[in-house]
């Protein structure tokens, strides 16, 4: 999962990435309005996460934007405004969830995951072949034995799982699982791969991460 968060505060910014990162989420932060709007109308992310004072365009602002292209990725305000009003107008204008500052990391990493829940008839456990992943439970298991994965290799997996009969591109594997922006050795991704496939125990008949050379990767059935 892919987060943006939009906040002038470099510290709480930093803070708010590392402590993401720590719980298995790509983060990508800036502190202006115009260059949230920017990196938000790209696509890529699953969450917003928007200061409503902003230098340039304010939060209410890229939210307004936002939601003209994408409604249904959620958004929460990170904001110092906490009267009645305002959360009514922040809610009025496309925001899913609200919380002020200060705030416990704990509390907005749980309103996240509120957030990012499958919703009725979304899965929650993603199946390749006998390979299963348990989103909430953050575990793997083949044939019913469960497998130790790194975060890493959960998020690698997670991806190429989610994607199933998609190829996957270096470019797009580097950026998504490790938050990598310009032209870096993707030779770590065939270390992880190789390493996926060890710890599931593929054997020759079971191909399902296949390279695709020069290009990527892709999960298929068989």
């Amino acid at each position: 999962m892919r987060i943006l968060i939009v906040e002038d505060e470099v510290g709480i910014a930093n803070f708010l990435k590392q402590g993401l990162e720590e719980e298995y989420f790509a983060v990508d932060i800036c502190h202006s309005g115009d260059e949230g709007l920017r990196l938000a109308l790209s696509g890529e992310y699953d969450l917003l996460l928007l200061d409503w004072m902003l230098p340039g365009k304010s939060g209410i602002e890229i939210c307004a934007e936002f939601r003209k292209q994408f409604k249904l990725v959620p958004i929460i305000f990170l904001t110092a405004k906490d009267t009645l009003k305002e959360t009514i107008f922040g809610l009025q204008n496309g925001a899913n969830d609200y919380i002020k500052k200060p705030f416990h990391f704990e509390e907005l990493l749980e309103r996240i995951r509120v957030q990012l829940r499958p919703k009725s008839g979304e899965a929650n456990v993603l199946t390749l072949g006998p390979i299963e992943m348990n989103l909430s439970a953050h575990t793997v298991s083949k044939n019913n034995q469960e497998i130790s994965l790194t975060q890493k290799e959960f998020a690698l997996l997670e991806m190429l799982v989610r994607n199933k009969g998609i190829v996957c591109t270096r470019t797009r594997i580097i950026e998504s699982v490790w938050d990598i922006h310009f032209d870096y050795n993707t030779g770590v991704i065939d270390v992880y791969i190789n390493a996926l496939r060890k710890k599931l125990q593929l054997t020759e008949d079971e191909q399902y991460i296949q390279t695709i050379r020069g290009v990527g990767y892709i999960a298929k059935e068989q």
